[in-house]
C-alpha cells in the first residue's frame, strides 16, 4: 500500500511550517501527480496535575481560529529532543512547574492527510512550582488550576477546541482512572 515517492518540490521551508508537493506513484501504478504535505516537527501535550490533584490549564489566544482557547500545557519538540525531554521543558516554560512523574499515555497525528508528525500524549502528576514562566515571545498564557472532576466535566461538556488536547485527556483520564481500580 505505500507509495513511491517520484519527485518532491519544496514550496515553502520554515521551522514550523514546511510544505512540499510529491509526484507520487500508487502500488498499481497510478500517478499521483501533486500530493501536498506540511512536514511538521513532533509535538507534545500533558494533562499536568499539581501535587493537589488540580489540573493546570492554560488560556491563550490562537490566531489561526481568532479565539481565546482552554488547552493544556504542550509545544513543539526541538530538533534532536525526545518527546519526553520535550513536554518536561515546555511544561517548566509554559506553567513553571516541575513534575514527579511524566507519563507518555498515547500518540496520535493530527490530520495524517496532509500533516506530517505525530503529537504525544502525556499525563504529568506531582507538579510543584518551581519557577516562573518563561514564555517565547508572542506567547501570553494564563494558568488556571481546575480541580480534576470539573476538568472531566469540561471535557464531556465539550469545552475544549483543540482536538490533539481533546484526545490526551481522553487517554490521560483513562490512565488515571484505571489506577484507582
Amino acid at each position: 500500500m505505500h507509495w513511491k515517492i517520484l519527485s518532491t518540490e519544496y514550496l515553502s521551508n520554515h521551522p514550523y511550517f514546511t510544505a512540499r508537493k510529491d509526484v507520487c506513484e500508487m502500488p498499481d501504478g497510478t500517478l499521483v501527480p501533486s500530493y501536498f504535505v506540511v512536514e511538521l516537527p513532533p509535538t507534545v501535550c500533558a494533562m499536568a496535575m499539581t501535587e493537589e490533584g488540580e489540573v493546570i490549564l492554560v488560556k491563550q489566544y490562537r490566531h489561526p481560529v481568532g479565539e481565546v482557547l482552554t488547552e493544556i500545557p504542550g509545544g513543539f519538540a526541538d530538533e534532536g529532543e525526545d518527546a519526553a525531554t520535550a513536554i518536561a521543558r515546555e511544561l517548566l516554560e509554559e506553567t513553571g512547574y516541575e513534575f514527579t512523574q511524566i507519563d507518555e499515555v498515547g500518540k496520535v497525528a493530527g490530520n495524517p492527510g496532509v500533516l506530517s508528525g505525530y503529537t504525544h500524549l502525556f499525563l504529568a502528576t506531582g507538579g510543584k512550582k518551581v519557577n516562573a514562566q518563561s514564555l517565547d515571545a508572542h506567547e501570553q498564557i494564563d494558568i488556571h488550576l481546575v480541580p480534576v472532576e470539573e476538568v472531566r466535566s469540561m471535557l464531556q461538556r465539550n469545552e475544549f477546541s483543540q482536538a490533539l488536547h481533546v484526545s490526551c485527556m481522553l487517554y490521560a483520564f483513562q490512565k488515571l482512572d484505571s489506577k484507582e481500580k
